[in-house]
């Protein structure tokens, strides 16, 4: 393991958005991962941070880097998702009018999130929450 560490993201709120996965995105190109690693990782970092500031009371991604991939989870204390067949379909979006004006909640979230990751494992259970397994090899 080369780096291990983990992020509160606060739920409900936007008024950090983004604040991690630019941290994530900085300490990997730091670790000199290539410019499409970086790009992948800051991209599901991302997605998973707006999805708990949009859904989700708090979670916390935990990002392990290893010299041959790097593993991020997401785990949110929230609504949950009740299908996640139809969560994962793009466009699909369950946003508030509220986070669709503020430029957010098309749909694409997971289907970004599984198509940039080489592994992507997701669980929810309705009204406790959701977790996010990626994983990017290096």
């Amino acid at each position: 393991m080369i780096y291990e560490n983990s992020f509160l993201v606060e739920g409900k709120t936007f008024k950090n958005a983004g604040h991690v996965s630019s941290q994530v995105k900085n300490l990997l190109q730091k670790m000199k991962f290539s410019k499409e690693v970086v790009r992948r990782a800051a991209i599901v970092t991302y997605e998973a941070e707006i999805n708990i500031c949009s859904y989700a009371e708090r979670g916390k991604i935990i990002l392990r880097v290893k010299p041959e991939e790097i593993n991020i989870e997401a785990i949110d204390e929230g609504q949950g998702i009740a299908d996640i067949e139809l969560a994962m379909e793009e466009g699909y979006s369950t946003a508030t009018p509220k986070i669709v004006h503020m430029g957010f909640g098309a749909g694409m979230g997971l289907a970004n999130i599984k198509r940039f990751s080489d592994v992507f494992r997701i669980t929810s259970e309705v009204g406790k929450g959701t977790h996010l397994e990626m994983i990017i090899r290096a």
